[in-house]
């Protein structure tokens, strides 16, 4: 990918991250409503556009950004896949 391409891509990602956090923070619901669930899915948009931010930057990949990146990824998917102990699997990101 040229640099042209990134840097387009990566301003796209910017304009859907500002969609994507405003509805997340214009979201009611709190943990225990039925409505949980549909706002995480939300966060978890959100922090899959940071991690396409963090692939895509320039020059080497900031190891710390992309093991945050894993970290909430994980933790906010663990809510939707109890069993795979994804938020335990976060604990050897900082190992």
């Amino acid at each position: 990918m040229n640099d042209v391409e990134r840097e387009k891509l990566i301003k796209t990602s910017w304009e859907l991250h500002n969609l994507i956090e405003t509805n997340y923070l214009s979201h009611p619901a709190t943990r225990g409503d039925k409505e949980w669930l549909e706002k995480q899915r939300v966060l978890l948009a959100d922090m899959a556009i940071h991690l396409l931010q963090t692939a895509m930057n320039p020059g080497n990949i900031e190891l710390d950004k992309l093991k945050n990146n894993l970290h909430s990824i994980l933790t906010i998917s663990d809510e939707f896949l109890p069993n795979a102990e994804l938020k335990k699997a976060t604990e050897k990101l900082y190992e």
